[in-house]
């Protein structure tokens, strides 16, 4: 057991003598086996997201129909080329193309999930929303569309909007921070007096304004939110940069004549990253919950595309329907759980009193 409780791998070799900090901090962050096996599911959860159209897709993979190929996924063949009477997009569920698919030597390859995000099944005789079964395993919504894969590419949605978000954020809160904690004096005193007076304006109002005079995007509301999201980061990232400013190995390179952006960029800010790694998982949660919330009070992405928040609007719209509101919360609260022992087990990664 590590100290504190958590447990270790126990397989675990040692930490080099020689190994520099990032090395030793990845070693220690091995050891935490909640943090290390989280990290491993959220990867492998995040290339399958990633690739849901390999997973959850109406149109197959690979057909061969009359001795041709076909790839649908890539580039979906029109019915009259299969030999139906309409120039449009083959529907694959419909009763023509099953016939044709069920003769001799004719086949298609779907994907594990044969549906995609808002197919609909005309021909299925089910009233919607309808309960998991053989043709949609978590069931439809009140719309008819498959409840796995809404879920499936919901969840993409919100990861990838978190990773986006975050990535902002950080990228402007180190910039602002190192601006201030290198600096210091008038530059530091400014800046901080207009981060106050920027983080006393109210975000939510501002949202719900540009949601009624704009069309709903997630573009504008990665801006808005990433706008106000790098602010808290700011602070850490200028307690570090005032630290570590007037460390012997800052002043031998000033002493060298270097140049205030290479010392910034080179030395002061690799010794600056502790909080921001640490703060990485607690910050997608954040982003995540901040989608989530927005989608489901109408002020998100648009309606058409599919996320968590939208789901548990469904959910609520649909309190009979259970397996629209159980699944979705199940994937986001197990979201959130994996991201904070991942963060917990980066905050100990780096925190050398317990190394």
């Amino acid at each position: 057991m590590a100290p504190g409780g958590d447990s270790v791998l126990p397989d675990e070799p040692a930490v080099p003598v020689h190994a520099g900090p990032w090395q030793r901090a990845w070693a220690r962050f091995r050891r935490h086996r909640l943090g290390y096996v989280s990290l491993w599911i959220l990867g492998a959860v995040l290339v399958a997201a990633t690739f849901a159209e390999l997973l959850s897709n109406e149109r197959p993979l690979i057909a061969r129909i009359e001795g041709r190929w076909y790839a649908p996924i890539v580039a979906n063949p029109s019915e009259r080329a299969l030999g139906g009477d309409f120039d449009t997009p083959t529907d694959w569920k419909d009763p023509f193309i099953t016939a044709l698919l069920a003769k001799p030597g004719q086949w298609a390859l779907f994907t594990l999930n044969p549906h995609s995000a808002d197919s609909l099944d005309y021909f299925n005789p089910r009233l919607d929303p309808a309960p998991p079964g053989a043709g949609s395993w978590l069931g439809t919504d009140s719309r008819g569309r498959d409840m796995l894969a809404r879920l499936i590419y919901g969840f993409r949605v919100s990861i990838w909007f978190a990773f986006a978000l975050t990535f902002a954020g950080t990228v402007a809160g180190v910039a602002m921070g190192a601006l201030q904690g290198y600096f210091g004096g008038r530059i530091d005193l400014t800046l901080q007096r207009l981060i106050e007076i920027w983080g006393s304006v109210p975000e939510l109002y501002l949202l719900i304004i540009f949601a009624s005079i704009f069309e709903p995007s997630l573009l504008l509301l990665l801006v808005l939110l990433a706008m106000w999201g790098w602010m808290g980061l700011s602070d850490y990232v200028r307690a570090e940069f005032l630290r570590n400013r007037n460390l012997e190995f800052v002043k031998a390179a000033r002493a060298l004549g270097l140049s205030t952006g290479r010392i910034i960029w080179r030395h002061v800010l690799p010794n600056s990253l502790t909080p921001v790694i640490t703060f990485l998982p607690f910050r997608m949660s954040a982003a995540i919950l901040a989608l989530t919330s927005l989608d489901f009070l109408g002020l998100g992405v648009p309606a058409s595309v599919p996320s968590l928040g939208e789901l548990l609007r469904l959910g609520k719209e649909n309190l009979d329907a259970w397996w629209i509101i159980v699944p979705t919360f199940a994937v986001l609260v197990g979201t959130m759980l994996l991201l904070t022992f991942v963060g917990d087990a980066l905050r100990d990664a780096f925190d050398t009193r317990k190394s």
